[in-house]
């Protein structure tokens, strides 16, 4: 290990700017979460196999919480990117992953012609096109409109926070009055006993086709794979902690681009220090459990749907309507009303996804860049940023032609399982090893956050396994 770390300069922690404007990333969290597993795969498995692997949900959520926490108390901590500290951990280790996150983020191009699937539903434009050619239109007008926004703005992150903060109002709001039908809250008695464990025998036998639509339902409860280290990207610029001290991506009508460092600073030792960690510590944990919570709690909304809608006709959300067969029987139980309402959450929940994913994939590459080769560090940051905008929308706009959204995004998640199982041991080694030596006494992070970090070790580690069985068994 190369303990780097020490030699960082210590500053003072910032003041807590309050709450109101300090929460904000569990929110980003939150929405982009609402991408796959809530309105796609946990959708999916419902429908099919009614409420046999329901009580897996909630397990699934919390497993997300020490890793979310670990990830954000690095940055807190010392302003850096978490990707930062994985190469301070071992160079290798770094190298693989960012080669493990390059290949896995090729095909996110997928959530924009998922989302272009609800549009094409809703408006059956253009007319006279087929559905995947009318999904392919509307994903890749949904990708010109968020490229616009994101060259138009002045902090780009400020442009992400306010928009998936609006698309989880939406989402939260349009999920709730659906939720009020009678047909809905008939089944709800029956759903709560689901979430305790399997009600009754499994409607129908197993496919092993469904191994990794499951897989993916189970690690995108909330955000899995290497999405869940966007989290950190966002603390940073977002000026959380010490991640006040090194600056932020400005978009080009901003004028000159703020300088935006690579390495960070520790915390000085002192009283002041003390409790304004205490406090920073307080909002980590609460911005973290808002994002997970409130992803729990619109996937547990999607799950009811699915089984008081789609269960008892066996109607599942594939190919080019995979947000499109939930809104036939919206249609049934509200009318017209229901069925638009539906179909601009599946539109909201899925095209943002590719706005938030293209934003942090674009300032992990930059971050990476010029971590591992520090002569890139003479370019304003911003530079880079774009250069990598503009290479992940050419590229996923030709990937999205590939395939239908689910398989590519289930390509996606399998390539970032891998990671899901490393992340616990490397946050580990990362936090409480490497880092904690380095660290005043009071900002030490404590033993029970390393035996949580180890339940999801071996929770993903055990899924890992059981997939492996199922794939590859005769």
């Amino acid at each position: 290990m190369n303990s780097a770390i020490g030699g960082l300069a210590k500053k003072s922690l910032p003041k807590f700017p309050g709450w109101w404007l300090a929460l904000g990333p569990g929110v980003v969290w939150m929405a982009l979460a609402q991408g796959s597993g809530e309105l796609i795969w946990w959708p999916y498995i419902i429908a099919k196999y009614g409420l046999t692997f329901l009580f897996l949900l909630i397990p699934a959520c919390l497993l997300q919480y020490p890793l979310t926490v670990e990830i954000g108390r690095y940055t807190l901590l010392t302003g850096e990117s978490i990707f930062h500290g994985f190469v301070r951990l071992n160079r290798g280790l770094g190298i693989f992953l960012w080669i493990l996150m390059s290949v896995s983020f090729l095909w996110f191009g997928a959530f924009a012609s998922a989302g272009g699937t609800a549009m094409a539903a809703l408006t059956d434009m253009p007319e006279g096109w087929s559905p995947r050619d009318q999904s392919l239109f509307w994903g890749y007008l949904s990708i010109a409109v968020f490229l616009i926004a994101i060259l138009l703005s002045k902090v780009v992150y400020v442009l992400v926070e306010v928009f998936m903060k609006l698309v989880a109002l939406v989402t939260v709001i349009g999920l709730v009055w659906a939720c009020s039908n009678d047909e809905v809250i008939g089944v709800l008695p029956d759903f709560l006993k689901g979430l305790l464990g399997p009600v009754g025998p499994m409607p129908q036998p197993w496919d092993d086709n469904d191994a990794t639509k499951l897989l993916t339902a189970i690690t995108f409860a909330g955000l899995g794979g290497f999405w869940i280290l966007f989290y950190s990207y966002w603390l940073r610029d977002k000026g959380s902690g010490m991640a006040t001290h090194v600056g932020r991506i400005t978009g080009p009508i901003a004028g000159k681009p703020e300088k935006v460092t690579t390495d960070g600073n520790l915390p000085e030792d002192n009283l002041e220090n003390k409790t304004l960690w205490s406090t920073w510590m307080k909002y980590l944990r609460t911005d973290a459990l808002t994002g997970i919570l409130g992803n729990m709690f619109t996937t547990l909304m999607s799950c009811l749907l699915a089984y008081a809608l789609l269960f008892p006709k066996g109607l599942l959300p594939e190919g080019y309507e995979i947000a499109v067969v939930q809104s036939q029987f919206f249609e049934i139980s509200w009318g017209e009303a229901g069925r638009v309402v539906f179909l601009v959450i599946a539109a909201a929940f899925l095209s943002d996804t590719w706005l938030a994913t293209v934003d942090a994939v674009s300032r992990m590459q930059t971050d990476i860049i010029q971590i591992l080769f520090p002569k890139t560090r003479r370019w304003p940051a911003r530079r880079l940023y774009f250069i990598f905008l503009g290479m992940l929308t050419v590229i996923t706009s030709l990937t999205m032609l590939l395939d239908a959204p689910g398989p590519l995004i289930l390509t996606s998640a399998v390539i970032g399982f891998v990671g899901t199982v490393i992340f616990p041991v490397a946050l580990y080694f990362l936090n409480h090893r490497l880092l904690s030596p380095e660290l005043p006494q009071w900002a030490r992070p404590g033993r029970l956050m390393a035996w949580l970090l180890g339940v999801s070790f071996l929770a993903y580690a055990s899924l890992a396994v059981a997939y492996l069985y199922v794939t590859f068994r005769g």
